[in-house]
């Protein structure tokens, strides 16, 4: 084979044509591998950045609902004594998060396990209809 790799299909023996072959086969899986790579480190720093962002966001909404909470207390003990207006206060956000949590543990329950129980009985369904037919 030519070193230039420049030489024409048409003027190389099989040999030449398979190892050519080899060689460019084998630099596309190198650059799909490596694109591949790339692709998921940026999304993973992107990810990560979302991540914080996140958790900052989250901090600030629990100083901001701790803030609202102790307004919310305010006013209720404009009409009660502040301990009667804390505890009634404080029951209603702990029956509120009683129910989410609820709420989210039956939606955990239907969630898993995580197997595609559908596309898992559509597969044993061709599985079987392809061994009924081969012994047809």
């Amino acid at each position: 084979m030519s070193e230039s790799g420049s030489e024409r299909p048409a003027d190389m023996t099989i040999a030449e044509l398979l190892e050519r072959l080899t060689e460019q086969t084998s630099q596309l899986v190198r650059q799909e591998v490596r694109l591949v790579r790339d692709e998921l480190m940026t999304k993973a720093t992107r990810a990560g950045m979302g991540t914080m962002l996140l958790g900052g966001s989250g901090a600030l909404a629990a100083y901001g609902t701790g803030a609202v909470v102790a307004g919310v207390i305010a006013a209720v003990a404009r009409e009660l004594p502040p301990w009667a207006a804390a505890l009634l206060v404080g029951g209603g956000l702990l029956s509120a998060s009683g129910a989410l949590a609820l709420l989210g543990r039956r939606e955990l329950r239907r969630a898993f396990p995580l197997v595609p129980e559908e596309a898992a009985a559509h597969v044993r369904a061709d599985a079987q209809a392809v061994a009924e037919g081969a012994r047809a």
